[in-house]
């Protein structure tokens, strides 16, 4: 089996100087509104990532915390990144929605977390967990992410 192309360039990038905004500037190519919130991956192994929103004006709600979408944005932007460096090579994915409560107030730095076991890609629903973390540990949302598994049509010549 080759190696997950989305792995092997967040590796390559984290040797860099600048790497994690070399990453981030690559996912934003592929997704453009990823960058509307300036998350960037700081951990990613298979069924496994994690990436951090920084509290700045720009991503602030009316009581100065940061934006409940914007995490959501980042959730889902954890959540994606996992499903590419860990989805079996012969499965797709698609998202079908998303369920969070706000348990917490984010007003510090954002860890965004999403994680799964390697035996949950099967064909069907599965629900991603996903929490965001202030910089204290403490969870600020919490939910899931409900994907839709299929198999890769198979390829015509």
């Amino acid at each position: 089996m080759s190696k997950n192309y989305v792995l092997s360039q967040y590796k390559m990038a984290k040797k860099l100087p600048f790497g994690d905004r070399l990453f981030a500037r690559a996912i934003a190519a592929k997704a453009p509104y990823f960058k509307t919130v300036g998350a960037r991956v700081v951990y990613l192994e298979p069924h496994h990532c994690e990436c951090v929103i920084k509290k700045r004006r720009a991503v602030e709600n009316h009581i100065g915390t940061v934006h409940v979408i914007a995490i959501c944005n980042g959730l889902e932007l954890a959540m994606g990144v996992m499903a590419e460096a860990s989805i079996p090579r012969h499965l797709r994915w698609i998202p079908k929605g998303m369920s969070v409560d706000y348990t917490g107030k984010a007003g510090s730095d954002i860890r965004c977390v999403a994680q799964i076991a390697a035996e949950d890609w099967k064909v069907g629903d599965l629900q991603v967990p996903v929490t965001a973390y202030d910089q204290a540990g403490k969870p600020v949302v919490q939910g899931h992410i409900k994907l839709w598994i299929s198999e890769k049509p198979a390829k015509t010549t």
